[in-house]
């Protein structure tokens, strides 16, 4: 059986974010065994799993990615969208727009420190759209 799931976020400020609970808040309960899909609807945002425990992940990210992708760079055409336009189009597609989960005794399977982020790569990205696909 596979059951499908569309939901809006709120709007985040730029950054990553756990939002594993406003997914499960967001979709049914889950079976006995299967696995959660959830892909985003957007490119200048993404989907990712890691650490849930310590704040300091989050905003280490946040700065690892902005030195790897810097905003202003005089090579940038796609420029019309303002200046973290393009640098969140390329941050995306690194990070990537889905995410697949196992499904184990009603629990998503994920492990002690895991947790499920948005990544928030614009500076005012408005609410997102998530589809979450639950295959059992």
């Amino acid at each position: 059986m596979i059951n499908q799931f569309e939901f809006s976020l709120k709007e985040y400020s730029r950054g990553f974010h756990i939002i594993t609970e406003k997914i499960l808040n967001n979709i049914e309960e889950l079976p006995e065994t299967g696995v959660l899909h959830l892909f985003i609807k957007h490119t200048s945002a993404g989907l990712t799993i890691n650490e849930n425990a310590d704040p300091t992940v989050l905003s280490d990210f946040e700065s690892s990615f902005n030195h790897i992708v810097k905003e202003n760079e005089p090579f940038y055409k796609h420029t019309f969208e303002g200046s973290d336009d393009m640098p969140a189009h390329i941050k995306s597609s690194m990070v990537g727009s889905s995410i697949s989960i196992p499904i184990t005794n009603h629990k998503l399977n994920l492990g002690a420190w895991q947790g499920i982020y948005l990544c928030e790569f614009r500076n005012s990205g408005g609410s997102r759209k998530l589809v979450a696909t639950i295959f059992n």
